[in-house]
């Protein structure tokens, strides 16, 4: 026998303040909501983009394209170890700066005319500059708002708080996380035609488990929770957070258990392993991140268009692959994590085509579906208080 209390799901009492009514069908497909989430959600949100250990030393530059804000942003690490961000175009006639994903540079020239820019923003010099009849402290890149914690790099184009001030106590919870420590990662990127709040909510539930994932699943799911369901759920404003339960019956291949074994062992090694090892961050809008030091796993969700995303999946590590073992342990947690979610893609893009016809007003989220419809609540929250700021402006019509 073991002294392991019985699951017991969160009632539903608890949860009642988010409601329990349908969901609008429209905004996982409507152009329309698409553009006001643009406007409302990621233009005004904390952003995660990176990570410090991109940038190892002054002059180290990482690119990223985000294409929902139409936006191309450099982060760069200064001569002083302050990491900045700043809008990639050139203050002469907008020219991207620099076209590589990322690399190491002493300062960054345009292409077109030689505009060239320190790596704090600002010019350096230009051509036969004294006919433009503006200073140089004019011409300084554009600089967008960045901020860190757990070692992730956030940015905001339009902030209305510190980034600590709205993440509350999970700041302090990041800070335990193994992202926190990370000195490299293992990445995987994938696109899908599905809505980002679609694919987004795939991994933010557990009702599915039993049925798409029957073994890969198994860890997650049991006789006394056959849906595997968070045995906690916490909310920050709009982020979220839950407890996952583990199953202490499941049986692993012995493929499974060799290799989850060797995780745990390296990660017991590096002092990785502590108090946030079943936690599971979501923060607003498209982050989310698991504490977990045998499966270290991020996700990004990046909208496309109303139809489509982009997802960058991580998995940090603390050091580098110095034996076979660790790295096999890293290769195998990696394709584990890819295979499952190969499992996801097929009924994100069904669900994502069976909305587009229009057929469906309403979706519905059951109660263990919380933190779906929590993230839903605050992405129509945002978008329709966007909506009242722009009726309420000088000269629009009320």
């Amino acid at each position: 026998m073991n002294n392991i209390a019985p699951f017991a799901p969160v009632s539903a009492e608890s949860l009642a303040w988010l409601g329990t009514g349908p969901i609008p069908a429209a905004p996982y497909y409507d152009p329309a909501w698409y553009a006001l989430e643009r406007e409302a959600v990621f233009k005004r949100s904390w952003l995660q983009i990176g990570h410090v250990c991109e940038l190892p030393e002054p002059g180290s530059f990482i690119r990223r394209e985000l294409e929902v804000v139409d936006a191309s942003v450099l982060v760069v690490r200064g001569r002083d170890g302050q990491i900045r961000a700043f809008h990639n175009v050139c203050t002469h006639r907008g020219t991207q700066l620099v076209a590589e994903a990322e690399g190491k540079q002493g300062n960054f020239s345009c292409p077109y005319h030689r505009w060239s820019f320190a790596l704090d923003g600002r010019l350096l010099s230009a051509p036969d500059f004294e006919r433009f009849g503006l200073t140089k402290e004019e011409c300084t890149l554009p600089g967008i708002a960045l901020e860190i914690c757990g070692g992730l790099i956030f940015i905001n184009f339009a902030p209305a708080q510190s980034l600590a001030e709205e993440l509350g106590d999970f700041a302090a919870r990041l800070e335990q996380f193994p992202c926190a420590s990370a000195t490299n990662f293992s990445e995987y990127v994938y696109e899908i035609e599905g809505n980002w709040k679609l694919t987004y909510d795939n991994f933010q539930e557990n009702y599915h488990l039993r049925f798409i994932h029957p073994r890969s699943g198994a860890a997650a799911a049991g006789e006394e929770n056959p849906f595997g369901y968070p045995v906690k759920y916490e909310f920050q404003g709009p982020h979220r957070a839950q407890t996952i339960w583990s199953n202490p019956n499941a049986r692993p291949t012995p493929v499974q258990a060799a290799s989850f074994g060797r995780l745990g062992a390296l990660a017991m090694a590096d002092g990785l392993v502590g108090p946030t090892a079943r936690d599971y961050l979501a923060l607003f809008p498209n982050f989310f991140v698991i504490g977990s030091p045998g499966q270290p796993f991020s996700h990004t969700i990046w909208p496309l268009g109303p139809h489509r995303s982009r997802g960058v999946i991580r998995l940090y590590w603390k050091g580098e692959d110095d034996s076979a073992s660790r790295r096999y342990a890293r290769e195998y947690s990696m394709a584990s994590a890819r295979d499952i979610h190969a499992e996801d893609r097929n009924v994100i893009e069904a669900g994502q085509r069976g909305l587009n016809s229009g057929a469906l007003r309403h979706i519905h989220f059951q109660t263990q579906e919380a933190l779906c419809r929590h993230f839903f609540n605050n992405v129509s929250a945002r978008v329709e208080a966007y909506k009242a700021e722009q009726t309420a402006r000088p000269g629009v019509p009320a």
